[in-house]
């Protein structure tokens, strides 16, 4: 039994670099407060950091930088994310640019996120490239809650398959699959993690 699970995870990672299976990924920091105003401020201050998600980049040097962008490409430096808006990710090192979409937007007493997924970037060149090591099937929701007295932040990852299949990878299909696959196995713990901290304010 143990061997054909062992055998199966093989597969499911092997299908996974050629772009035919998905993952979902989780990723989650929570801290509570001694009484509910004191959470209530946190969780407020939580939002703020949530909707400017140009302020992203300066988690740390090892993390992406974010920019958002209007439907038409133009920068919105103090802007909060509307679905339609981009935004571009520019990955540590010499990584070619990325590109996500909001797609939905959720505003509650106590609950506020936002979700995106792998786009073209503004106004293509090529409507069918999609500018993101994900394929466009893959989504990704960034949340802060407040339950009580405590306050949580997620980013929850669902579908993510690489994109390395014709036409949406361009002429990227090698460098999504490197980029994809680091950040399965070690570079999206380090992103979100940082993310999700300094959304609670473990920072």
């Amino acid at each position: 039994m143990k061997t054909k699970t062992i055998a199966d995870k093989a597969h499911h990672e092997a299908s996974a670099l050629a772009g035919q299976e998905v993952k979902n990924l989780r990723y989650s920091s929570q801290q509570t407060y001694p009484h509910e105003s004191a959470a209530l401020e946190a969780f407020e201050r939580s939002v703020h950091k949530l909707l400017h998600v140009n302020a992203w980049s300066d988690l740390s040097i090892f993390t992406a930088d974010f920019a958002l962008h209007d439907l038409d490409g133009k920068l919105k430096p103090d802007g909060s994310p509307e679905v339609g808006d981009y935004i571009e990710i520019s990955l540590p090192g010499p990584m070619p640019k990325n590109w996500v979409q909001v797609i939905h937007t959720l505003s509650e007493p106590n609950r506020v996120e936002f979700t995106v997924r792998p786009s073209t970037k503004p106004q293509p060149d090529n409507p069918n490239v999609v500018e993101h090591f994900f394929a466009d099937t893959a989504s990704s929701t960034f949340r802060v809650e407040l339950s009580g007295t405590t306050v949580t932040a997620s980013e929850i990852g669902k579908n993510e398959s690489i994109n390395n299949q014709a036409p949406q990878a361009g002429d990227r299909a090698v460098i999504n699959t490197l980029i994809a696959e680091g950040g399965w196995l070690f570079y999206q713990k380090i992103q979100w993690k940082h993310l999700t901290d300094y959304l609670v304010h473990l920072d």
